[in-house]
């Protein structure tokens, strides 16, 4: 049994420093690049995978595309909002020296780093709230966040590696999720039982 966590390439947002959260962005060609390097480099190390995980969001799961196809694999792929990126509220859509530059680096940092500290929440008329994006529309609304902090993304993702994950590592297969840099930093924060400090300064690159 195995488990390979791997974040997405360079997004587009990403390249323009840009909160992203569930906006359902495209990989930049830098992604693009660094997801296939991603898929050379576990053939070359001969790794195997008999499923894979990955959230809804297509910056996931075009990277999860790229690495199969380097590995030139075909296996059972589940895709859960549960592995999303944390959902930043309001700051979505927003360049993050921009609003250091509005509300003080303190205050971003806060947003950005503490554990139990959300953004400001996105009102359910806004555009960018989840309940009015078609991709979303199979999730129950009740679930569908308007902010997260990283605490509220732990939940969620810890969640779903005990009800789903966990079970078929424990029966012996060999897993690869793909997803994001918060909720892989929440997966890695549970997984080796970081206090809170090592959580805030935990960085998924």
């Amino acid at each position: 049994m195995r488990l390979v966590l791997v974040r997405h390439g360079e997004s587009v947002w990403n390249k323009k420093n840009i909160f992203t959260g569930w906006t359902d962005v495209e990989l930049s060609e830098k992604g693009i690049e660094e997801a296939k390097t991603a898929g050379q480099r576990l053939k070359e190390k001969n790794f195997n995978f008999d499923i894979c995980y990955t959230s809804i969001l297509k910056r996931a799961i075009d990277t999860m595309n790229h690495i199969f196809e380097e590995m030139n694999i075909e296996i059972p792929i589940y895709k859960t909002y549960k592995l999303n990126e944390r959902h930043y509220g309001a700051l979505q859509g927003f360049n993050k020296q921009e609003m250091a530059e509005k509300v003080g680096d303190e205050q971003v940092k806060l947003w950005r780093r503490s554990l139990k500290t959300q953004p400001p929440a996105l009102d359910t008329t806004d555009e960018r709230h989840p309940v009015n994006n078609d991709i979303f529309k199979d999730i129950p609304k009740d679930e569908l966040p308007s902010t997260e902090s990283l605490y509220d993304t732990m939940q969620r993702v810890v969640d779903y590696y005990e009800s789903d994950i966990l079970p078929s590592m424990k029966d012996g297969k060999n897993i690869i999720v793909v997803a994001h840099g918060n909720s892989l930093r929440a997966l890695v924060s549970y997984l080796e039982n970081l206090d809170e400090e090592a959580i805030i300064n935990l960085n998924i690159p």
